[in-house]
């Protein structure tokens, strides 16, 4: 009795081309590079610098008590240039581009919150 292994051959060509395309997929809708930032490493407050609204989220640039300047985008607040505004943060992305800004950062926290300090 002979047994053809075609079948099988075609089967695994079949799901090793399926795996790559689902990887070309998932890398063309993936989310920004992100970075794990540890508390020590980036302020979680700051004077508002500069800041824009777009669509649902508020992007500020914050200058922290050892002056160095950084960008925070959380949902949508009401701050102003001036205003101490404290954030929780969940992810850094590099190179982030707000298609509605349309303006790249080179790097950027996204924040769960924002709140602005009295």
């Amino acid at each position: 009795m002979r047994i053809s292994h075609l079948p099988v051959f075609a089967s695994l060509l079949a799901v090793a081309a399926l795996g790559s395309f689902q990887a070309v997929a998932a890398e063309k809708s993936a989310p920004p590079p992100q970075t794990a930032v540890s508390k020590q490493a980036m302020p979680s407050e700051g004077k508002v610098i500069s800041t824009a609204d777009a669509s649902i989220y508020t992007y500020v640039e914050l200058e922290a008590a050892n002056g160095k300047r950084f960008w925070v985008a959380g949902p949508t607040t009401k701050v102003k240039v001036g205003d101490r505004v404290r954030f929780a943060e969940s992810m850094v992305a590099e190179n982030f581009t707000s298609k509605t800004l349309n303006r790249t950062f080179d790097r950027i926290i996204f924040a769960s919150g924002l709140s602005v300090m009295k």
